[in-house]
């Protein structure tokens, strides 16, 4: 071949010298004439060489060296003359056109095509269909636009509405409908091109039944290997890109998915795979296998379009193609299966690992494709004439500009290997030179450039190969610490939509999106990602508590001994609230004990139900723990849409739970001692008091130690806090219940054995009966038997799958409601008054706020204005509202500017009925 291509480049010089090229030609047109000659030219003596002896073709081969001088000589000529005839840059920008389908705006493929379009200087319209854009409906889908892209979910509407034998040259559309048809389902999976007559009996590597939406997928092949043969057993997914039918020119990307009998499918580059399973000398074989197989039935699938279609075909359109191969012990494989679409179905353990790697080869194909795009001038004559004394060619301008988009693509570093036409096939040495031809010639040329490019580089240097296993093994530096695309399910709308160099996100999600799975992909492969923290998983589910939620990505170099964080990109997100409906007019009144997303007690009814109230009057309730549901105003109670949300309230069986306004919360609090002990939905409880006694939170945080506050009520009153477990210590540092206890009522002395002081205790799943044994014997032990004690019962939480904590399931939570009957019962054998907080939070889990855990119904956040904490009237009479804050009496004597405000209408409803139990209505 080097003899061959070095008489070629030796014609060339002497032909550009002669000018022997006739007709009125644009210097384009001179430059492949000349290519074409300067081919026919070296063909022949191809085929005279091949009957002279070895040692005479051997002795004219030339030197490496001259070789390669004479290759860049000739390509810096072809070069220029192309640039020659390509158009000046248009004054406006390019035109592309996105039909999202069914995608939302928000969807990680929509957002990849408007941020790689706009790095190319494209401007970018959407509309969902073709029927929906004026731009595409004028001059049948003929107009201002150079670039379409149909997704997937619409497909059948561009291929419907897309004239494209009307299409111009510079008009790019990623649909090749030869394509579609050829490998469409005929019958039962049958490919259609297998249908056609002349193909009847013709053996293709491939099953028949290959194609459209089969009910079988294809499996692994079990291990039957040939000692004789290379053992390869798999399934792999390739990923074919076609940018042409006539001619057929196909490019198959480095990026596979490959399932063995091993392991599940994982996307790795195809070279690596066959490396690993076959060595460096069998897998070269197995890649050229690969190509050759794809590209017969590539090549059958186009001869049938070809033989029963004679239209004008859209010259720059490409198409994206699937194949799956079966390898069984051998290296050669069949195709069980063609997908007219880019398919990760193998890579179902992650729910991103599909959609990372179909939006890396899309973003591949669109540099791959538009950084490569030729334009000629307008200039060029639409047919060009022959070659004086040669075998005529005539190329159309088509065929010009698909050689000099060829020429480009090959020469450009990219993820695309050339598959078809293969440089390893020749054409007849008598007939006229095709296009295909002189790809292949294009091709070879480029080839034998890398080549000697390649070995002058072993001589002087490491290999590619082993160069980056040096870098590998020392740590590449983060040089760009930017993320490429946040992926999250379900796909969060971004505002602004994702960018790079973009470092702060909001985003805002239903009411019923309590959890985001995210995962950041860095653009470097030599960048790590971490959440929230240094050591943070690159992802994670994320509970999404109702308001803010924050979720921060760290970029960080990985080379250096402790990560060294780069860049950090923060994503806000807003969850709403449960859609209201405001009630204007005649309205019922409905109740619910337990939502029907997650049925704690299987014997009662779940969701919402006529409320029938007892007619008799109600008493004040004698117990924290009366037993009770929501009630809610709603228009039906079958459509829980329909109700007034705002005005949701605890209403307990027989009884109510009265408000107790300020005036009588502060003398019932005077010369009175509050312990808290527990964890922070404890302390969400103390924090509630706080504020009520005070009408203002002076002071907050998030303490996981002990704190004593004494400036509450004008410093009559003095409350103290104990954070207990603290799980976050080793388990032999942990202080036990016990030690807690004991400390908190030291931190608290002096203290009164009377209801002047009361131990506040609970938390949301941790407290048993060993616990409550604990405080009996702490309080005998310390003279503090006669204080009141009051149990705060467990609580929702812990149900959501997050990473990093234990989720319960739903077996798990029904035991949990079990058990907090039996504490409930404990508590009272002691004399203990209960705040049931599990019934109270059961039917509302969905309404938790920020936190891992799903656990905690109260925030606190910054409070500066009165107007902030009115809340509507007690509208739904005795029955304890969500809703208020603080009674109406109350209400004008709130100051104009507090510091902080405990949010959260389920943590306000358990902690007002703490604050009925600590000051009865009897207490004067």
């Amino acid at each position: 071949m080097r003899c061959l291509l070095a008489s070629l480049l030796r014609e060339a010089g002497m032909l550009l010298r002669r000018r022997s090229c006739s007709g009125p030609l644009l210097l384009l047109g001179v430059a492949v004439c000349l290519f074409y000659q300067t081919l026919m030219v070296a063909r022949n003596r191809l085929r005279s060489g091949l009957q002279q002896p070895a040692a005479d073709v051997k002795s004219r081969r030339p030197t490496e060296e001259v070789l390669m001088e004479e290759t860049r000589r000739f390509i810096s000529t072809l070069e220029t003359l192309q640039r020659e005839a390509q158009v000046r840059p248009p004054p406006r920008r390019h035109r592309a056109v996105v039909l999202t389908g069914r995608l939302p705006l928000s969807h990680t493929e929509v957002q990849l095509f408007h941020r790689v379009l706009q790095q190319l200087d494209y401007q970018v319209q959407t509309s969902r269909y073709a029927e929906a854009g004026s731009f595409l409906r004028e001059q049948h889908g003929v107009g201002g636009w150079s670039l379409l892209l149909c997704l997937s979910t619409s497909e059948s509407t561009c291929l419907r509405r897309i004239s494209f034998s009307h299409l111009q040259l510079h008009q790019t559309v990623n649909l090749l409908p030869e394509l579609m048809e050829a490998f469409s389902d005929a019958g039962g999976g049958l490919c259609h091109f297998y249908t056609r007559s002349h193909l009847t009996g013709t053996e293709l590597p491939m099953m028949p039944h290959s194609c459209g939406l089969t009910n079988q997928r294809p499996r692994v092949p079990q291990d039957s290997v040939d000692s004789h043969s290379p053992a390869l057993v798999a399934m792999v997914n390739i990923y074919i890109l076609v940018t042409s039918v006539t001619p057929l020119t196909a490019f198959l990307h480095d990026m596979s998915v490959v399932t063995t009998n091993q392991e599940r499918g994982r996307a790795m580059k195809l070279r690596d795979f066959l490396l690993q399973q076959l060595g460096p000398n069998t897998s070269h074989d197995a890649l050229r296998q690969v190509k050759r197989v794809t590209g017969e039935v590539l090549h059958a699938a186009v001869s049938t379009s070809q033989k029963t279609e004679n239209h004008s075909r859209c010259v720059l359109c490409y198409q994206l193609l699937t194949f799956t191969l079966q390898f069984s012990g051998s290296i050669t494989p069949v195709i069980v299966q063609v997908d007219v679409d880019l398919k990760f179905s193998a890579l179902s353990e992650d729910t991103f690992d599909g959609q990372i790697a179909r939006d890396l080869i899309l973003e591949d194909t669109l540099h791959f494709l538009l950084q490569t795009h030729t334009h000629l001038s307008s200039e060029t004559q639409r047919q060009y004439g022959g070659c004086r004394g040669t075998n005529s060619v005539c190329l159309t301008q088509a065929q010009f500009l698909l050689l000099l988009q060829f020429q480009q693509q090959i020469k450009t570093p990219s993820s695309f290997q050339l598959l078809y036409p293969s440089t390893s096939s020749s054409s007849s040495s008598s007939a006229p030179l095709s296009v295909s031809d002189l790809q292949m010639w294009i091709s070879r040329f480029y080839e034998l450039q890398r080549n000697l490019s390649l070995r002058t580089d072993e001589a002087e240097e490491p290999t590619n190969q082993e160069a980056a296993l040096s870098s590998s093994q020392h740590g590449a530096s983060c040089v760009d610490p930017h993320l490429r695309q946040i992926y999250t399910d379900p796909p969060l709308p971004l505002t602004p939509p994702f960018s790079p160099q973009v470092k702060q996100y909001r985003a805002e999600v239903t009411f019923d999106t309590v959890t985001v799975r995210i995962r950041p992909e860095p653009i470097s492969a030599a960048c790590r990602v971490h959440l929230d923290e240094h050591g943070g998983p690159r992802m994670a589910n994320y509970p999404v508590g109702l308001g803010n939620s924050r979720i921060s990505i760290l970029v960080t170099d990985a080379s250096e001994p402790e990560p060294v964080v780069m860049t950090i990109y923060t994503v806000h997100v807003y969850r709403e609230s449960r859609p209201s409906l405001p009630m204007f007019g005649d309205h019922v009144t409905c109740s619910f004990v337990q939502d029907c997303g997650l049925v704690v007690q299987p014997g009662r009814s779940c969701g919402l139900q006529p409320f029938i109230q007892s007619q008799s009057p109600r008493q004040t309730c004698s117990s924290g723990h009366q037993p009770g549901q929501w009630v809610v105003p709603c228009l039906s109670c079958s459509d829980n849409r329909t109700c007034d949300w705002r005005e949701v309230a605890w209403q307990p069986d027989g009884c109510y739970h009265p408000l107790v306004d300020r005036p009588l919360l502060q003398d019932c609090m005077t010369d009175r001692k509050v312990l808290f002990i527990g964890d922070s939905t404890n302390r969400g409880m103390m924090y509630f008091l706080m504020e009520r006694v005070n009408s203002s939170l002076e002071d907050w945080g998030k303490a996981h130690d002990l704190l004593v506050y004494r400036n509450l009520n004008a410093a009559r009153t003095q409350v103290s806090y104990s954070y207990y477990p603290q799980f976050w210590l080793e388990k032999n540092h942990r202080p036990t219940f016990r030690q807690a206890l004991l400390h908190l009522i030291d931190r608290s002395r002096p203290l009164v054995n009377s209801n002047m002081t009361v131990l506040v205790v609970g938390g949301v799943q941790w407290l048993n009966m060993d616990h409550l044994r604990t405080v009996r014997e702490v309080l005998n032990r310390e003279s503090l038997s006669d204080i009141l004690v009051v149990v705060k019962s467990l609580g929702m939480g812990f149900h959501l799958p997050v990473d990093g904590i234990r989720s319960l399931s739903l077996k798990e939570i029904q035991e949990l409601y079990r058990e907090n009957l039996d504490i409930i019962t404990t508590a009272r054998h002691h004399g203990y008054e209960v705040i049931d907080t599990f019934s109270i939070t059961m039917g509302r889990y969905k309404e938790f706020l920020q936190g891992r855990c799903a656990c905690h119904f109260h925030e606190v956040e910054k409070f500066w204005s009165s107007e902030d904490t009115t809340s509507t009237a007690n509208r739904t009479g005795p029955a304890l509202s969500s809703q208020s804050a603080v009674p109406d009496t109350d209400q004008q004597a709130w100051p104009k500017a507090s510091f902080y405000h405990v949010r959260g209408p389920v943590n306000q409803v358990y902690s007002e009925i703490l604050l009925s139990r600590l000051c009865p209505m009897t207490r004067n």
